[in-house]
């Protein structure tokens, strides 16, 4: 019996090299570094253009001598807009906050038959928008979410045109109207500088008196314009400097 148990185990010794030479090789991989979220930053200067939609409402009232006012209508017209704007931005933990300056090329015209003197057609045209305004704003990666508020700026011409016998513009005004403005947007960075966005804004300009030296029963009164805009743009900007996507390295 003793002679068969250490044969057996001569057996095995022998038969364990070969065995663990058949096993495969153990292979040993480095783990990857763990994932890191992508940093934005909104901060620097900025400079692009924009296009869209506008739309006028002008309310033409008259005064005549005795000093009552005399409601003539609300005029609404629609129109193109194109321009640019550049900015500044700072961006502190998730909060923006922004200057900009925006000027744009319109043509927004609208014409009216005169309740006040139906020989008469009043006629408004907005061909020039111009917004100085603050942002503050909410950012979350690269998205922005923006609310904005300041100046707004309008160009316009105000016409009379005489119907009868053939239409001839009577007399005309140029008039640029300071105002109020206040706006949202949604801008989205899909380059490190590269963003495209889409902003609303709404402007106040108040109401101003024209005068008129000709055109029937206008050449006698004053004429109070009321007006407000409303404009939808989508927007370019390239942003200038700043780290954009910044990836931690290991």
């Amino acid at each position: 019996m003793k002679r068969f148990l250490l044969g057996t185990l001569g057996l095995v010794a022998m038969a364990a090299p070969a065995v663990a030479a058949d096993l495969p090789a153990q292979t040993y991989t480095k783990a990857p570094p763990p994932m890191v979220a992508p940093i934005y930053d909104w901060t620097g200067f900025y400079i692009g253009g924009n296009a869209g939609w506008g739309e006028a409402h002008d309310c033409w009232n008259v005064i005549p001598v005795g000093g009552v006012l005399f409601n003539d209508g609300c005029l609404s017209k629609s129109g193109g807009l194109v321009g640019g704007q550049l900015g500044y931005r700072w961006q502190w933990g998730q909060a923006v906050f922004g200057l900009e300056a925006q000027g744009d090329w319109a043509d927004i015209k609208s014409t009216h038959i005169s309740l006040f003197d139906p020989t008469v057609t009043t006629s408004t045209k907005v061909d020039g928008l111009g917004l100085f305004t603050g942002q503050l704003g909410w950012a979350w990666g690269p998205s922005l979410l923006y609310v904005k508020g300041g100046a707004a700026v309008t160009s316009n011409t105000f016409s009379l045109v005489t119907v009868p016998p053939t239409p001839i513009v009577a007399a005309s005004v140029d008039s640029t109207r300071w105002g109020g403005t206040v706006g949202v947007g949604f801008e989205y960075l899909f380059t490190p500088n590269w963003s495209v966005g889409i902003e609303y804004d709404h402007l106040f300009m108040g109401h101003n008196n024209n005068s008129f030296g000709v055109g029937g029963l206008f050449a006698t009164v004053a004429n109070q314009i009321d007006q407000n805009v409303d404009m939808v743009t989508v927007r370019f900007n390239y942003k200038f400097g700043g780290p954009g996507p910044v990836v931690a390295r290991y």
